[in-house]
């Protein structure tokens, strides 16, 4: 099977609807809208969400708490994650990058602690926590804060 070979199942597609093409289309004229009022006009409809006028869902509902829009996301690694380096190796962003055990770099890595380290390395982050960094200097090797 290849790409250019495949078909939808039979019944499972439908042709779209032909707006004002004739009376006998069903679809003439006003094209499915009715007449006149707000929906019938071009770009004409409500927003999501409103409710006529009376106070809508979202603004009745309670809030709570805020959104910090410096907040820094960091793409985290545990030190377990580690073991597939060689003895060692310097690992940089983007060498966990180019491994795929990160995906993005976001605001850069953070080194976590879960697991075991069994390789001396040398970790260049951009934060580490105490366990990651302890578990590290334990195995011989060295932290490098980015």
């Amino acid at each position: 099977m290849k790409l250019h070979e495949i078909i939808p199942s039979p019944g499972s597609t439908t042709s779209p609807k032909r707006l004002g093409r004739g009376i006998g289309s069903g679809l003439g004229k006003t094209s499915g809208k009715g007449h006149k009022g707000q929906k019938a006009r071009s770009g004409g409809g409500i927003r999501p969400g409103f409710e006529g006028g009376q106070m809508p869902l979202y603004m009745r509902l309670p809030k709570r708490g805020f959104t910090n829009h410096f907040r820094k996301e960091y793409a985290v690694v545990n030190v377990e994650q580690l073991n597939v380096f060689d003895d060692g190796a310097v690992i940089t962003p983007d060498v966990l990058l180019e491994m795929g055990i990160i995906r993005k770099l976001l605001n850069g890595v953070k080194i976590l602690g879960h697991g075991d380290l069994e390789k001396s390395l040398t970790v260049k982050a951009a934060k580490f926590s105490e366990t990651a960094a302890s578990k590290i200097q334990a195995a011989k090797g060295s932290i490098e804060v980015i």
